[in-house]
C-alpha cells in the first residue's frame, strides 16, 4: 500500500506534466488493490475525454469489421470469378472440338446449335464487310473514271489549241515572206508582146496604137 501511494503520486505528476508540456488532453484512472478509485483529467473533463475515447474506439471497431467483411466479400467474389473462368475455358475447349467424350447427346446438340448460330452471325458479318468493300471499290473506280475523262478532255483541248497556234504561226510566216511582200508591193508589168506585121495600113496603125498603149504602162525608167 505504501508503494502504491508513492507510485500513484509520481504517475499523477507525470500525467500533469504531459498535459502541460504537450498541450494534450489526458485522463488517468487508477484503482488500488482495495478497489479505491483515483483519477486525473485535464481541464476538458473526464466525461468528455471518455466520450471521445468511446467514439473513436467504436469507429475503429467498425472499420475493422468493415475490413473483415470486405475481405470475406472479396474471397467470395474470387471464388465466383474463378468458377466462371473455368466454365468459359471448358466451353472454349468444347467449341474447339476438344474434351467431347464426357458430353451427353443433349449437350452435344446444344453445342451444335450454338456453333450454327455463331456461323450464321460470322457469315452475315463477312458478307456485310464484303459488300461494303465492293461498294467502296466501285466508288473509287467511278471517281477514277471521271478523273480520266476530265484528263482526256483537257488533253484534247490542249491539242486543239496547239494545232490552232501552229496554223496561226504558219499563216503569219507566209505573210511575212519576201516573195509575198514583193507580190503585194510591185504592180504587174506587161512588157512587149507578140507583134505581127499586117499588109494593110489600118492594121499597122492599130498595132502601133497597141504598142503605144503598152508603152504607157511601162515606168519612166524603162523607156
Amino acid at each position: 500500500q505504501v508503494t502504491f501511494s508513492k507510485r500513484r503520486s509520481g504517475l499523477l505528476k507525470k500525467a500533469h506534466e504531459i498535459s502541460v508540456l504537450c498541450d494534450a488532453d489526458v485522463a488517468l484512472i487508477v484503482f488500488s488493490t482495495k478497489g479505491k478509485l483515483f483519477e486525473y483529467s485535464t481541464d476538458s473533463g473526464m466525461d468528455r475525454i471518455l466520450e471521445r475515447y468511446e467514439r473513436y474506439s467504436y469507429a475503429e471497431r467498425e472499420l475493422v469489421g468493415t475490413d473483415l467483411e470486405s475481405q470475406g466479400n472479396w474471397s467470395l467474389e474470387y471464388c465466383k470469378l474463378k468458377a466462371k473462368i473455368e466454365v468459359l475455358q471448358k466451353n472454349q475447349r468444347h467449341f474447339m472440338g476438344e474434351e467431347l467424350d464426357n458430353m451427353s447427346l443433349k449437350e452435344l446438340q446444344n453445342l451444335e446449335q450454338q456453333l450454327d448460330t455463331a456461323l450464321k452471325q460470322i457469315r452475315s458479318r463477312k458478307n456485310q464487310l464484303m459488300y461494303e468493300s465492293i461498294s467502296e471499290l466501285q466508288r473509287k473506280e467511278k471517281a477514277l473514271q471521271e478523273q480520266n475523262n476530265q484528263l482526256g478532255k483537257k488533253l484534247k483541248e490542249k491539242e486543239k489549241a496547239s494545232a490552232q497556234q501552229t496554223q496561226w504561226e504558219q499563216s503569219n510566216q507566209g505573210q511575212n515572206s519576201p516573195s509575198f511582200l514583193l507580190s503585194q508591193t510591185l504592180p504587174s508589168l506587161n512588157i512587149g508582146g507578140s507583134y505581127q506585121g499586117r499588109s494593110n495600113g489600118g492594121e499597122e496603125e492599130e498595132g502601133r496604137a497597141q504598142i503605144g498603149h503598152r508603152n504607157t504602162l511601162m515606168p519612166p525608167w524603162m523607156l
